[in-house]
């Protein structure tokens, strides 16, 4: 006999979804796009005081900013499709990644995927936004006129940041004191 679900159940299954997007993913890219940008404007301005900053060197940057940015903004749709359409994905990692020590079976692995049309590309799409990054930062250091750790610093805190702000309205400001 299949068995009902309770209103309250999906509830709590979208409340723990909530509560994994605000630690696991929120609060990371929160810290890491603050440490990147610092870091690769940091890397800027080492380029503007020793070396020859242009403007072949601003759109550059700015480039890399915004390609990190739109591959974030990719990865933070598919993360709310997932939220909006699977909320039992994202709760169920809570709930596996909640459990230490003892409770915790050695073997036991993450909530498995949902199966939704597409999924078997999914993979093959982080893969490639990686490395989509990682090689405009290193033609863009190589070929271009960006020093390599702001080339390598800049695509990333596009990313982190965009994935920050696309969570803006999803999680309300007021839910974010955990």
């Amino acid at each position: 006999m299949p068995k009902l679900i309770s209103s309250r159940r999906v509830e709590n299954e979208t409340e723990l979804a909530r509560q994994y997007v605000k630690t696991h993913i929120l609060f990371p890219s929160v810290l890491l796009g603050f440490i990147m940008l610092l870091a690769g404007s940091a890397s800027l301005i080492y380029q503007f005081m020793v070396e020859t900053y242009g403007w072949q060197t601003f759109l550059e940057s700015t480039g890399l900013l915004l390609l990190g940015g739109s591959v974030g903004w990719g990865q933070t749709r598919y993360h709310r499709y997932l939220l909006r359409e699977h909320p039992g994905y994202f709760a169920g990692r809570l709930k596996t990644f909640s459990k230490t020590g003892p409770k915790r079976p050695k073997k036991e692995s993450a909530a498995q995927p949902p199966e939704h049309p597409g999924q078997r590309y999914v993979p093959w799409l982080y893969l490639g936004g990686v490395g989509l990054l990682v090689g405009t930062a290193a033609v863009s250091s190589i070929f271009g006129h960006v020093y390599y750790m702001a080339a390598l610093l800049l695509p990333w805190a596009g990313f982190f940041w965009a994935k920050m702000y696309g969570w803006q309205g999803v999680i309300p400001q007021g839910d974010m004191k955990t």
